[in-house]
């Protein structure tokens, strides 16, 4: 699921940077540091939409560095327990599959996929009916129903 939310974060700044264009470097560093991270609590952050405050700056000692309290918009990724997403397949084994919705990575057990499908190996390893009319195998696109999670220190797993 998708939200856009408020949230706030101490950027440094280089003293090469001070000067008129001031706001726009603490902006492109707020979106080189932060977009595309992620953090158990809030999810993946996907883009920054807005910066709201720019706060007044504190010198480091001994540096020459600032440091910026800057309260930002961002739209952040956290898939729940029970929510349904589509994914595109990344790879296949005996054990199951991996599968990828945006940012978020997703393991489906074999346990999980229907009786009637086996597990083929091969060139392409894939999951497919007795009748062959459905076949998973990498770059398949899958709805899945988040059934758990796991948050590690940079990216939330889902299975």
């Amino acid at each position: 699921m998708f939200f856009h939310i408020v949230l706030e974060r101490n950027m440094q700044l280089h003293p090469r940077h001070f000067g008129r264009n001031l706001r726009e470097h603490l902006v492109s560093k707020l979106m080189k540091d932060v977009e595309g991270t992620c953090s158990g609590r809030h999810g993946f952050v996907v883009a920054i939409t807005g910066v709201d405050s720019i706060g007044k700056g504190l010198i480091r000692d001994g540096t020459g560095f600032v440091t910026f309290p800057v309260k930002y918009q961002c739209v952040v990724f956290r898939p729940f327990k029970g929510e349904i997403v589509e994914a595109v397949v990344s790879m296949v084994n005996k054990m199951g599959f991996f599968a990828e919705a945006g940012p978020v990575q997703i393991f489906v057990s074999n346990h999980l996929i229907p009786d009637d499908m086996e597990f083929q190996s091969g060139d392409m390893p894939n999951y497919t009916t007795s009748d062959g009319s459905v076949k998973i195998q990498k770059d398949s696109e899958v709805r899945l129903k988040i059934i758990g999670t796991r948050v590690d220190a940079t990216e939330i797993v889902r299975t």
